[in-house]
């Protein structure tokens, strides 16, 4: 179901302003991934009640560690759809989730948070796996 831009407009924001690189078709998707060297986030964002509201917050919590992702991209399912479903070829092994994170190491899956690991749990809880995953896989000082 598409939303009204302007109804969503704050849920792209509140990962936006961190810094994470919206992408919004299939194209800005593979150029993204396909290229990207390195450790790369990749939040599927969505409008679900509960679960996105927590997991955009934790994207932020576990941004401010000093140990972070090279890259930081995000998709809207049921908004980018083409890049949503772009996006989940990189999950291998994994269905579709709404939201969902998922952390990749030079174009493949390392860690993936899927919506049932999302749902129901405090920010600072999806925060601290993320940070878990942050220090075994990414160098300090990343994501710029």
């Amino acid at each position: 179901m598409m939303y009204p831009e302007p109804m969503i407009a704050p849920m792209r924001e509140e990962l936006t302003r961190l810094g994470v690189q919206e992408l919004r078709s299939a194209a800005e998707v593979a150029e993204a991934l396909g290229n990207a060297k390195g450790t790369a986030l990749v939040v599927v964002n969505s409008v679900c009640g509960c679960s996105a509201r927590n997991a955009r917050p934790a994207v932020g919590a576990a941004l401010a560690h000093d140990v972070k992702p090279d890259h930081l991209f995000s998709v809207f399912a049921g908004q980018d759809i083409d890049a949503t479903k772009a996006a989940r070829a990189f999950f291998t092994g994994y269905p579709p989730s709404s939201p969902s994170i998922a952390l990749l190491k030079d174009g493949r899956i390392v860690t993936m948070l899927e919506r049932y690991q999302i749902e129901g749990r405090m920010p600072d809880e999806i925060a601290q796996d993320l940070v878990q995953a942050f220090d075994r896989h990414c160098t300090a000082g990343a994501a710029r």
